[in-house]
């Protein structure tokens, strides 16, 4: 059942070193501030799962939390390379990381899979690729019905998921509009979940009921934060910021001016700065 936390707390209580974890979110709603806590708290040795690691894995991965990404596209949306995961992967700096890469179809049937408390996703997939020959997680089965080969890989069972969304009502039901991607499954397929919200509203009683609604029992913490999507945008409430994509990759270039950037930004700021990014966006 939902319980209403402080960031902080939502996060101590619900990670731990050597957690295997999800930060998901597609396009918009990326839970920066809930990962930016597990910075500022000094996780360390993450298995990170993410459909698309961008700039918010870029910096757990720099600031040395990870020691495995699985994951289907690596990069800063629009811009180019993750560069400190590039420098994990090449250099070992600042530690060494495992990478585990798959398809976007094979992440979501396996996050879609361990929604559905199933060991392996099955799915049509990876006919005449290579990425099969340098990922042993990739499998195949022959259909019993059919005869048709299909593709198989292990189902996404995270220790704890975090997302964000626009609303969550006084029961601890959340409200996610927009581009959902595979919260959702993010959330049913984790042991603990975790959700950072723009506001609590008393219910959702007044809403249209074509909505993505996930109901209190599916979430242990959440945490209200404002603006915790940034740079990424939440629909509704404020809009991508591109010049801070602009930035990363200028920051991320070089060890020094991104630590110094991590420690101002990060390691020195509080919950309360996201809502200041978002204003006029």
């Amino acid at each position: 059942m939902a319980k209403f936390k402080s960031l902080s707390e939502a996060v101590s209580e619900n990670l731990r070193d050597g957690d295997t974890v999800a930060f998901e979110g597609f396009t918009h709603l990326i839970p920066h501030a809930a990962a930016h806590e597990a910075i500022r708290q000094g996780r360390k040795d993450l298995t990170l799962i993410r459909m698309t690691p961008d700039i918010i894995y870029d910096q757990m991965i720099g600031m040395g939390l990870a020691k495995k990404v699985v994951f289907s596209y690596a990069g800063n949306p629009g811009v180019g390379l993750l560069r400190r995961m590039r420098d994990a992967i090449e250099n070992g700096w600042p530690r060494s990381i495992e990478t585990v890469e798959h398809s976007h179809a094979a992440m979501a049937n396996a996050y879609e899979a361990g929604a559905a408390g199933l060991p392996c996703a099955v799915f049509r997939g990876y006919r005449g690729a290579g990425l099969k020959e340098v990922n042993p997680d990739i499998r195949s089965i022959t259909c019993p019905y059919t005869g048709e080969e299909l593709a198989t890989v292990p189902a996404h069972r995270p220790d704890v998921a975090f997302v964000h969304a626009q609303k969550a009502s006084k029961r601890g039901d959340v409200l996610v509009e927009g581009i959902i991607g595979v919260q959702k499954e993010a959330v049913l397929a984790a042991k603990r979940a975790v959700v950072t919200v723009e506001e609590i509203v008393e219910d959702f009683d007044d809403l249209h009921p074509n909505l993505c609604v996930l109901p209190h029992w599916t979430i242990t913490a959440i945490a209200h934060v404002p603006g915790g999507a940034h740079p990424s945008y939440t629909h509704g409430y404020y809009d991508r910021d591109n010049a801070a994509y602009l930035e990363w990759d200028k920051v991320s270039a070089d060890r020094e001016l991104f630590t110094a950037w991590m420690q101002k930004n990060v390691i020195e700021a509080a919950p309360e700065a996201f809502a200041e990014r978002v204003k006029g966006l």
